[in-house]
């Protein structure tokens, strides 16, 4: 049986943190990867934080217990409805481009003003 692509992205973002190369991985899948998933990182041992993305998708934040420490506080709603300092705030976390992120924080910003 293949790996279905899902399953190979959340192994490739695994080998990242565990490399070092990210400290925390926000990772969205469908719903029914949901056992798979959650198996696969408790078995490297690696925290994990579950939201629910609408009926049929789920976002799996894992990584650092620091950084889910801090999801647990201010992720709990969809993420299109976070304001744009928790969305800086989540995109730093994530190693999003900090200058891509400054302009995104503005722009949100600016479009609140009007």
């Amino acid at each position: 049986m293949t790996t279905p692509i899902d399953l190979k992205v959340l192994m490739n973002h695994i080998y990242e943190y565990q490399k070092g190369v990210r400290r925390m991985v926000l990772f969205t899948c469908p719903r029914k990867f949901e056992l798979d998933a959650t198996n696969r990182l408790r078995s490297q041992h690696i925290d994990y934080v579950l939201q629910p993305v609408g009926k049929n998708n789920l976002n799996v934040y894992f990584g650092k217990r620091e950084c889910l420490d801090a999801i647990r506080l201010f992720v709990n709603r969809p993420l299109n409805e976070l304001t744009p300092e928790e969305d800086f705030i989540l995109g730093t976390m994530l190693g999003y481009d900090l200058c891509a992120q400054c302009e995104r924080y503005c722009e949100r910003k600016c479009r609140m003003k009007q």
